[in-house]
C-alpha cells in the first residue's frame, strides 16, 4: 500500500504561482507511476501531469508550458509547480500512485488539495 499526503493548495490570483507537494509513505522508486489529477465542480477527474518509472512525463495540453512535475527521491515527494495560473485551473488536485501487482495494477489517491484561482 501507499499513503499519499498532499499539501500546498490555496487561493491565488490569476497569473500567480503555487507549488503542490505529495509525500508518499514508501520509496517512490518502488512506485511504477505517479502524477497529479484534478477535478473541477461538475467535471470528471482529469490528468494534469504524470511520470512513470522510465521518467517519461505526460502533461495535459491545457497546462503545457505552465506546470512542471518534479520529484525528490530522497524525500519520497512529488511536486507540481504551477505558474501563470488561470481561473480555469480551479479544482481539487489529487496525487496518484500506480503500483504494479500480480495480474493487475493498484491505484492510490491522496485526500486532495483545493486550488482556487481568482480572476
Amino acid at each position: 500500500q501507499v499513503q499519499l499526503v498532499e499539501s500546498g493548495g490555496g487561493l491565488v490570483q490569476a497569473g500567480g504561482s503555487l507549488r503542490l507537494s505529495c509525500a508518499a509513505s514508501r520509496s517512490i522508486f518502488s512506485i511504477y507511476a505517479m502524477g497529479w489529477y484534478r477535478q473541477a465542480p461538475g467535471k470528471q477527474r482529469e490528468l494534469v501531469a504524470a511520470f512513470n518509472s522510465g521518467s517519461i512525463t505526460n502533461y495535459a495540453d491545457s497546462v503545457k508550458g505552465r506546470f512542471t512535475i518534479s520529484r525528490d527521491n530522497a524525500k519520497n515527494t512529488v511536486y507540481l509547480h504551477m505558474n501563470s495560473l488561470k481561473p480555469e485551473d480551479t479544482a481539487v488536485y489529487y496525487c496518484n500512485a500506480e503500483v504494479l501487482g500480480i495480474g493487475r495494477n493498484y491505484d492510490y489517491w491522496g485526500q486532495g488539495t483545493q486550488v482556487t484561482v481568482s480572476s
